[in-house]
């Protein structure tokens, strides 16, 4: 291998979240020293990762097929959904067991600093699930509490009052500037069950 593709394969690792270009640089180094146990299989799961796990045609979620198990799921209740950022906020809200909802995946928040408008988002494809769908009497509005995530929060409720469903936001619970992926089960269990009103 050379130190070209040692250094391009760093780079691109080294973009990844919480990654850095010296933990990335110890990543490649292992998989190089480890093909057969480590880097041969690591192919393989990224192969299957490529081929095989598709965004939700529906929520947005990311499942093994073009709609996801939650969106099949004819035991939960979809007169609810849960509006949220990222796959990872579904992920930290279904470790609760608490929500037996549908959800409906952002793609991220409004952001001056990362760029991301409107046009970013998956808004369109919500309201099309509004209009087709009658059943749902309540859209729960659950953003991070961030700076970003509340302008994110006030726009979609703007977008959302003059359909026929019940707004609600998580509760105040939640730390100010914190993400839902990182916070506890309780505290993500709290925020449901004393959601309020817009």
């Amino acid at each position: 291998m050379s130190s070209n593709t040692i250094e391009n394969l760093s780079k691109l690792i080294a973009k990844l979240p919480s990654m850095g270009p010296r933990v990335a640089k110890r990543i490649v180094l292992n998989l190089a020293c480890n093909k057969e146990k480590t880097l041969m299989p690591l192919i393989e799961e990224m192969n299957n990762l490529a081929n095989k796990v598709f965004a939700c045609k529906i929520c947005g979620n990311i499942d093994e097929g073009k709609i996801c198990k939650i969106c099949l799921d004819s035991k939960r209740d979809n007169s609810i959904i849960c509006v949220i950022e990222e796959v990872a906020d579904l992920w930290a809200i279904e470790r609760t067991k608490n929500f037996q909802g549908l959800y409906h995946i952002l793609g991220g928040n409004l952001s001056a600093m990362s760029g991301n408008d409107i046009e970013d988002l998956n808004i369109n494809n919500l309201k099309q699930r509004l209009i087709d769908n009658k059943s749902i009497k309540e859209i729960i509005i659950a953003t991070s509490a961030t700076i970003d995530g509340q302008t994110t929060a006030h726009f979609l409720f703007e977008i959302l009052k003059d359909f026929d469903v019940k707004l609600t936001r998580l509760s105040h619970g939640i730390p100010i500037g914190s993400e839902l992926d990182y916070l506890d089960d309780g505290t993500i269990s709290i925020a449901f069950k004393s959601r309020s009103e817009f």
